[in-house]
């Protein structure tokens, strides 16, 4: 499962630094959003939007906007509704792209979302056109808070109930089957291994080379969905190579 992330290695040469303000601003709200959609709106009862919240308020997100995060993400902001939905489509060298949105104006995403997928030469396209091509699982990422060696974090995993894990530099990415994600989550809790993450998601059952020509071109576009306001996840079956 290695390697789906690398488009965001080549956005960073690209200035789109996940370092920088606003896209950190949209990534915590994106966390925020996600946390209180699966465990509610206060953090004394969610560990995971605590969590959230916390980094947020160290990277010095504004109150506001964390507020209307999670009234959004609970359906009570006043005077919107607010719909949940999927976007499919094909970006450049014909890669797949899946995208979990919310808005309160679904006409204007959509306009939004087809300028993206047009102005980078990709096209977005009918529902079910690239979801078979993605496994649904869920999905629990735990830091470096867990000081946990590559074993030690697999014994856990396993008697958790973790279906595959990943190594990566600044933690470890746990997979299982969607409906025992809460299971897993309190069973690595008890083990006192702690999640800064934990959310359904969609990995790609096979990916797609990316051409080095084309390799900015898909970064740029899948950088350019990941910032905009409606879009709370990016999936793409895009594999880029190490050179790139």
């Amino acid at each position: 499962m290695a390697g789906h992330s690398k488009w965001k290695n080549i956005a960073h040469r690209k200035g789109k630094q996940d370092s920088s303000k606003g896209q950190l601003f949209t990534k915590l709200c994106r966390d925020i959003y996600a946390a209180a959609r699966r465990g509610g709106g206060n953090p004394d009862t969610n560990y995971h939007l605590k969590v959230a919240l916390d980094k947020a308020r160290v990277a010095s997100v504004p109150n506001d906007t964390i507020t209307r995060t999670i009234a959004k993400a609970t359906g009570t902001l006043e005077g919107m509704q607010v719909e949940e939905f999927m976007y499919e489509g094909y970006g450049p060298a014909g890669v797949a792209v899946l995208l979990e949105l919310s808005t309160s104006n679904r006409n204007r995403t959509a306009a939004e979302i087809r300028h993206l997928f047009s102005r980078a030469g990709g096209s977005l396209g009918e529902s079910g056109c690239v979801a078979w091509m993605f496994k649904r699982v869920g999905l629990i990422e735990v830091g470096d808070r867990a000081k946990l060696t590559a074993d030690e974090m697999t014994l856990i995993a396993l008697e958790a109930g973790v279906d595959d894990l990943e190594e990566q530099e600044d933690g470890f990415l746990l997979y299982t089957v969607p409906e025992d994600l809460t299971d897993v989550d309190q069973s690595l809790r008890l083990a006192e291994v702690h999640s800064d993450r934990v959310q359904i998601s969609y990995i790609p059952i096979t990916t797609v080379a990316v051409p080095a020509q084309e390799a900015e071109r898909v970064a740029a576009l899948l950088g350019d969905l990941e910032e905009h306001d409606d879009v709370q996840n990016v999936y793409t079956n895009a594999e880029f190579s190490e050179a790139q």
